[in-house]
Formats: structure tokens, C-alpha cells, sequence
């Protein structure tokens, strides 16, 4: 009897390891599938101008020492992208390729400026070991403190009146891309237009 008692005994310990094994590796898997799925698009900082306020009009120095002023209506009816980068994040190392193809595709709608802050030699090594001359690169940290800017790689896309239309922290190409699709939409970010879908689904 006692050792029918015994062995129930190690086989409910040995079944209740097993579920808890099975729960740590459903919960694994489920920060695995949050990591790949949410948020849908770029994520938006809660105090940096919104989608449909004006840009905040800035001047700030390009590398060759000029005065660049951002922000307001572009003179070619153009939109910009701000694209806020450092020469110590990786991530925006990785996003180049992709910022320097969607400017050259969208050449005619679109300027290009790349945006950051720090030592004017450190930067003009990174425009050279990146091969970013073509693109108009400009320092100050007055131009990230008006966007609110705290990680990198972010991104601002302002229309051709100088109205912010979509904005956030791009980590991926999809999250750059979802900028585009979030001005179409009329959005500032595409998680702020599927909030709207689930609320209207509610």
C-alpha cells in the first residue's frame, strides 16, 4: 500500500515538472511571437509633435558648416523624411541601405535628410565609410530635442505644407515603410490606425 502511495506520489511531481516545463516554454514562445508581430508599425513617441500639427520650424548646421533650416512648406512641394540616426547604432547602420533606396525611388516626391548630433569629424568618417554623400546630413540636438527624440533610429515624414504626417521609432524596414502607408491613411502610426479598426469593431 504505502508504496502504491509512493509511486502516485513521483508520478504526479514528475507530471507537475512537466506542466511547468510546458508553461515556461509556451510563455517563451509567446515573447517570441509578440516580438514578431506588435507593434504593426513604427512606434510613436507620446510628446513629439502629432500627426497633422505643423513641423517645428529648426536650423540647424550641415556637415560642410552651412545653416539648414527644416520644418515649414518646402519650396518644391516636396515631402521630407528626417531620419535621426547615430555612427554608434547598429540598427541604423542596417537601415541605410533601405533609407538610401526609398530616397532614390522616391527622388521626386521625397528629400531625404539624415539628422544627428555629436562631433562634426565623427560624422564626416561615417559619411565616408557609408558612402552618404549624396544625401543632405545635418548635426544639432536642437532638431531631436523639437521632435522629441530619445531612441534611434527614429523617423519623421512632414508633407510638402511642413504638417507632420507620420513619425516613430524605425527598428525594421517595415516599420520605415509603415510611415508611408500611415500618411495615406491619415494616421500617425498604422498601431494608432488598427487601435481605431478594434474600436470600431467593439
Amino acid at each position: 500500500m504505502s508504496q502504491a502511495l509512493v509511486a502516485s506520489n513521483l508520478v504526479l511531481w514528475v507530471a507537475v515538472i512537466a506542466l511547468a516545463a510546458l508553461v515556461v516554454a509556451l510563455m517563451r514562445q509567446i515573447g517570441v511571437l509578440y516580438e514578431r508581430i506588435a507593434p504593426a508599425g513604427a512606434l510613436v513617441a507620446g510628446a513629439a509633435p502629432r500627426e497633422g500639427e505643423r513641423a517645428p520650424v529648426v536650423t540647424v548646421a550641415d556637415l560642410a558648416g552651412g545653416a539648414v533650416t527644416l520644418g515649414g512648406p518646402s519650396a518644391d512641394g516636396r515631402r521630407t523624411l528626417l531620419f535621426f540616426l547615430s555612427p554608434t547604432c547598429p540598427v541604423c547602420k542596417t537601415l541605410l541601405p533601405v533609407v538610401r533606396q526609398i530616397a532614390r525611388a522616391e527622388a521626386r516626391t521625397l528629400q531625404l535628410v539624415l539628422a544627428s548630433d555629436g562631433p562634426r569629424e565623427e560624422h564626416l568618417e561615417f559619411v565616408r565609410e557609408h558612402a552618404l554623400d549624396e544625401l543632405p546630413y545635418v548635426l544639432g540636438a536642437a532638431l531631436g530635442l523639437a521632435y522629441r527624440v530619445a531612441k534611434l533610429p527614429y523617423a519623421v515624414l512632414v508633407d510638402g505644407a511642413g504638417i507632420v504626417r507620420a513619425e516613430g521609432l524605425v527598428n525594421t524596414r517595415e516599420h520605415l515603410e509603415s510611415l508611408f502607408e500611415a500618411m495615406e491613411r491619415g494616421v500617425a502610426s498604422l498601431d494608432e490606425y488598427l487601435a481605431q479598426k478594434r474600436q470600431e469593431v467593439a
